[in-house]
């Protein structure tokens, strides 16, 4: 395991667009920026719900095939069970004073970290700009994202 003051730069992707997906990114972010070390956020396929404006605050936890929530699939089907799980969840972190995702991301953003959204996935959902919250700095290829990255370690989430 590397030593953390060999960090100096991390890059995270951000793929899935449920509780589950996206918390662990922005925590990892937020630990980094904490420790001075530079943080990238790259959202992308589902992942981008966490930046786009009608979408950010209804983010919900997978009760479907999560094998982390020892609920039957059929169980974690059914009507109401999703929103059920995903407020109580939201209660168990507010507790320990984790922010909703739009306020997490407005606070990481605001320490100097990159928040940008994949190009490709943006074309494929057919959003633009303005479909995203202000944090993002931009929308850019994986290429591009991979110029951000140069130096650092990758980290999917």
């Amino acid at each position: 395991m590397a030593d953390t003051a060999t960090i100096e730069k991390v890059s995270i992707i951000v793929s899935k667009g449920s509780l589950e997906g996206i918390y662990p990114a922005l925590i990892m972010a937020n630990g980094a920026r904490a420790e001075g070390i530079e943080a990238d956020l790259f959202f992308t396929f589902f992942g981008l719900d966490a930046i786009t404006k009608k979408r950010w605050e209804h983010i919900k936890l997978a009760t479907v095939g999560n094998p982390g929530l020892h609920l039957p699939t059929l169980l974690g089907g059914m009507p109401g069970v999703p929103d059920l799980v995903t407020r109580y969840m939201e209660r168990k972190m507010d507790k320990l004073d984790i922010p909703p995702i739009p306020e997490f991301i407005e606070m990481i953003s605001d320490t100097g970290a990159g928040i940008y959204a994949c190009k490709a996935s943006v074309d494929l959902f057919e959003l633009d700009k303005d479909d995203l919250v202000e944090q993002v700095q931009g929308i850019i290829t994986v290429g591009e994202f991979y110029d951000h990255a140069a130096g650092g370690q990758i980290i999917f989430t």
